[in-house]
């Protein structure tokens, strides 16, 4: 008995799109790809084919694949494309090496920016996800705890770098991480280990995040895509990207783990300024336990605490530099009049200590648009959301057979 056959679930997006009165998405892709000035940017970015089916439509079909999220390329060849173009000249691009993905993806990303006139704070944005990978065939994947599940899981690391505005979030670039736990090697050399795929291949072998992290940033830098602060999670914060953002003039704006890194607090005693080296749980014990302040039209109690971090690496000159510490904890309810737990507190860092509570959260809360897309108008983020679909999909995973994606 054959079953009936599911429909693929488009996003919602394209869902709405299609359903509108009017509109047609050749036509949409079309403009889209017109305004944007698609070809002039493939030029640019080294993309060339010397016979077959242009490379400009092999990437618009590309796209289109990647927007209707169709479940392989065959499938997308065979009923969207149909005669035009086939497979094979899809996966032929996708298996080259000497494309450069990332220098088309950052063009594309620069493009963006100036179209979105991103005006007010900016911030980069970087944060890392775990994209679970099977088959034991499957070159380039490792295991990875994913907090998500709680346990260690196989498959790739994608560490992202953003710029996050009013007008929504850009993704500006990204790189494969893979650990040395379990993973799998490439079964075939590169043909050519010269080629742009397999210097991104070393990278995520021999490079540890902040390294990435630092080679990301300075890249968005040097192509003009500026930014004013770096938001990051508590696995960033480190030493080593408050090191970044003082030899890039940003201002970082950092989650804190609880961990054993020591921050000198000088107090007056006496007349006498004392000084005393402690941990984030010492000075939570003992200056900020009791001493909580309310934050003005917001339901959160804080306690600023002005603390000097050194810097420097192991047999290293001191370093010391001033920072801001943000503890933050949520108000109590007044009609369960129930109480904040003793370990339900977080702590962020800045260098700016001019910024206020309010300020530093507000700053920090613009690091969500990199896990929700926020809104804005139409035209704008169909071509956003379009260029977040081919950076996840394309630029880091090029050094792996596209088969497997």
């Amino acid at each position: 008995m054959n079953r009936a056959t599911n429909l693929t679930e488009l996003p919602a997006l394209t869902a709405d799109l299609l359903n509108t009165n009017g509109v047609l998405m050749d036509n949409l892709f079309a403009s889209l790809w017109r305004d944007i000035g698609m070809n002039t940017i493939l030029n640019r970015a080294g993309f060339t084919k010397r016979s077959g089916t242009p490379i400009s439509e092999v990437v618009f079909s590309l796209m289109l694949w990647l927007w209707l999220k169709k479940e392989s390329i065959g499938m997308f060849a065979r009923e969207c494309l149909q005669d035009a173009m086939g497979k094979d000249a899809l996966y032929d691009t996708m298996n080259r090496e000497d494309l450069d993905w990332r220098k088309y993806h950052r063009l594309i990303a620069g493009k963006t920016v100036q179209t979105l006139k991103a005006t007010g704070k900016k911030a980069y944005v970087v944060d890392d996800s775990v994209l679970q990978r099977f088959g034991k065939k499957m070159p380039g994947i490792s295991s990875h705890f994913d907090h998500t599940f709680g346990r260690h899981v196989m498959g790739q690391q994608v560490l992202t770098l953003g710029l996050s505005c009013e007008e929504g979030f850009v993704p500006l670039d990204s790189e494969l991480f893979i650990s040395q736990t379990k993973a799998i090697p490439l079964h075939e050399a590169f043909e050519d280990g010269r080629s742009m795929v397999a210097k991104r291949y070393r990278t995520a072998q021999q490079c540890t995040k902040p390294e990435m992290v630092s080679a990301m940033v300075k890249r968005a830098l040097n192509a003009g895509i500026m930014a004013d602060y770096l938001l990051a999670d508590a696995w960033f914060g480190t030493k080593g990207m408050i090191r970044l953002t003082q030899e890039t003039a940003l201002v970082p704006v950092l989650r804190m783990k609880k961990n054993k890194m020591k921050y000198r607090l000088n107090e007056s005693v006496r007349g006498e300024t004392v000084s005393q080296e402690l941990d984030l749980q010492a000075l939570y014990q003992h200056h900020i336990r009791k001493n909580w302040e309310p934050i003005r039209g917001q339901k959160y109690q804080a306690k600023t605490l002005d603390v000097e971090l050194n810097l420097a690496e192991p047999k290293e000159p001191e370093h010391w530099v001033k920072v801001r510490l943000l503890f933050v904890r949520g108000c109590p309810a007044e009609e369960t009049k129930t109480t904040a737990g003793k370990h339900d507190w977080a702590v962020f860092l800045t260098t700016d200590k001019a910024l206020s509570p309010a300020e530093m959260l507000e700053l920090y809360s613009m690091r969500w648009a990199i896990e929700i897309d926020q809104p804005c108008c139409l035209h704008k983020r169909v071509f956003r959301k379009l260029v977040y679909r081919f950076h996840n999909r394309f630029d880091p995973g090029t050094f792996y057979s596209p088969q497997y994606a």
